[in-house]
């Protein structure tokens, strides 16, 4: 029944029902899970493309710089390599997805399923440019997703462990084993008020 992805949206209870050991509830499950996916933010349906080298992170500076799917699809090597971390290797790999009249096909069928293929424009700062981050413990005014999102907006980029890459951990209450690879490695471990600091300068 599923070929690619585009081919999802076109299933129906009464074609779920055909499928051995699948009820009623079942196919509604998955109908139910679909027309939500249909909501899903530009980012989240770029990553969803399975575009090579793209991930969550990448998707995401897609979707802010160019806004619109057409966008992306009509930009240029050179135009794509201005977007955030994105180099040669990445471009050619969205340029040469794109070039392939399968996958235009494919964006076009979903365009018709009722996925969402626009979102907001937006800028990300700089003052964190090339900066990378870990957190860990519990901040006392931010959530592990908002600090996230504040330093990640100021140009930084958030890494889930502790490298001689890193630049800065972010040590909340009741930090763990990254906090002790940071002191073993040599990396600065600031505070929140400390990243607040940062973020705004």
């Amino acid at each position: 029944m599923v070929k690619d992805v585009a081919d999802l949206y076109g299933l129906t209870e009464e074609k779920l029902l055909q499928l051995e050991r699948m009820g009623k509830k079942s196919a509604d499950n998955i109908l139910n899970e679909l027309a939500r996916s249909k909501k899903a933010p530009l980012d989240r349906v770029i990553y969803g493309l399975g575009i090579r080298f793209v991930g969550e992170r990448t998707a995401q500076f897609l979707a802010e710089h160019f806004g619109s799917i057409d966008a992306l699809m009509e930009a240029s090597e050179e135009q794509l390599q201005e977007v955030n971390e994105i180099g040669p290797r990445v471009s050619a790999a969205i340029r040469e997805f794109f070039d392939e009249p399968k996958n235009v096909a494919l964006v076009e069928r979903l365009k018709k399923a009722g996925l969402r293929f626009t979102g907001e424009k937006r800028q990300r700062g700089t003052t964190l440019a090339g900066k990378t981050f870990v957190l860990t413990g519990t901040l006392a005014h931010y959530s592990r997703d908002e600090a996230k999102k504040l330093i990640e907006d100021a140009g930084g980029k958030v890494a889930g462990s502790v490298s001689k890459k890193t630049d800065y951990v972010v040590a909340g209450e009741e930090a763990g084993s990254k906090l002790d690879k940071a002191r073993e490695l040599g990396v600065a471990v600031i505070g929140e008020k400390e990243m607040q600091a940062l973020v705004k300068s």
